[in-house]
C-alpha cells in the first residue's frame, strides 16, 4: 500500500458549520473518500489516479455567496497517514454508553468500548453518519442476529454489533484501504464473529441476514436497494445513513418501492440516519 499517494486539501470553511457538512457530502460524489474536520473546516483526501485538476468544479458550495471557502492541495505519502491522524483523532462517547478511541487514548468508563487505527479509513464516529448509526445499534437488539455491515470503513459499526451480541456478521467495502484496515481492527477488539470482505453489493448474492446496516451515500444505497433487500430475512431491520434531510424523500420512495416500512428517523447537523422494517 505505501506507492499509493494521496492528494489531500486543506479547506479553511466560513461559517464553519453548516459549511463543512454540506462540503463534505459534495466532494464524496467527486471521489474524495476521507475527510478530518479541523478547527478552521476540513482536510479531504482523494487517491491521486482518481484525482484531476477540474475536480472541484461541480463543488457548488466552493462558489456559493453562503460561505468563505478556500483551500490548499498537496501530495501525501499514505505512509505519513498516521502522524495526521493521530494529531487530529480524538476519542470520543456516544450516549454516555460506547467510546470509540485509538490504542494511545486512555480506556473510558463505557459500557462498549471500541479501539481502532483508521488511518485513510472512514468511520470513526466523529462524523454525524457513523455517530447516528452507532446510536441505531445502542438502541436495537442485536442477540444473535446475522448483519451484514455494508461499507464497513474502518470495521467500527460491525464491532460494535458483536459486543451487542450479533453473530455471524459480515463486514463489506470495496476499498482495499478500508478491507484492511477492517481486518486490523477486528482482531485488535478480539472480534471472532465477523468475516471482513472486500468488494461491492455483487458479493452479496445468495446472503441473508436479519440486520443491515449501510453507511455509505445516497446514490449508491438508491442503486443497491434493490440487493440489500433481497439479502434481508422477513421482520429484518435496515439501518441506512449517509445523506442530508433533503434526500429522504427519495431514499423512502425506494424503500417502500420495495415494501419496507419507515420506523425510525435519526438527525444530526441536517445528516440523517432511518431505519425501515421488511
Amino acid at each position: 500500500m505505501s506507492n499509493i499517494i494521496y492528494i489531500g486539501y486543506e479547506f479553511k470553511v466560513e461559517p464553519i458549520q453548516p459549511g463543512v457538512e454540506i462540503l463534505i457530502a459534495e466532494l464524496g460524489y467527486e471521489g474524495f473518500e476521507s475527510f478530518v474536520e479541523t478547527e478552521e473546516g476540513v482536510t479531504a483526501y482523494i487517491q491521486k489516479e482518481d484525482w484531476k485538476q477540474s475536480i472541484l468544479e461541480d463543488v457548488q458550495i466552493i462558489n456559493s455567496e453562503e460561505f468563505k471557502i478556500s483551500f490548499t492541495f498537496n501530495e501525501i505519502e499514505q505512509t505519513n497517514w498516521n502522524k495526521e491522524w493521530e494529531k487530529n483523532f480524538n476519542p470520543i462517547v456516544v450516549d454516555n454508553m460506547c467510546s470509540v478511541r485509538a490504542p494511545f487514548h486512555e480506556k473510558p468508563e463505557t459500557k462498549f468500548d471500541i479501539v481502532i487505527e483508521p488511518k485513510m479509513s472512514f468511520g470513526t464516529g466523529h462524523h454525524e453518519t457513523t455517530h447516528m448509526m452507532i446510536q441505531h445499534i445502542l438502541n436495537n437488539d442485536f442477540t444473535n442476529k446475522s448483519v451484514l455491515d455494508m461499507g464497513c470503513g474502518t470495521g467500527v459499526l460491525a464491532i460494535l454489533t458483536e459486543m451487542k451480541g450479533a453473530k455471524p456478521i459480515d463486514a463489506v467495502d470495496y476499498d482495499n484501504w478500508c478491507y484492511l484496515n477492517s481486518l486490523e481492527n477486528v482482531g485488535r477488539n478480539n472480534c471472532n464473529h465477523i468475516t471482513v470482505i472486500e468488494g461491492d453489493a455483487s458479493v452479496l448474492e445468495n446472503k441473508k441476514y436479519d440486520i443491515i446496516i449501510a453507511n455509505i451515500n445516497r446514490n449508491i444505497l438508491l442503486n443497491d436497494m434493490e440487493t440489500y433487500v433481497s439479502c434481508l430475512n422477513k421482520k429484518g431491520m435496515l439501518f441506512l445513513s449517509g445523506f442530508y434531510n433533503d434526500d429522504i424523500r427519495m431514499i423512502t420512495d425506494e424503500c417502500e418501492k420495495h415494501l419496507l416500512k419507515f420506523e425510525e428517523k435519526l438527525e444530526r447537523n441536517n445528516w440523517v440516519s432511518l431505519k425501515f422494517l421488511n
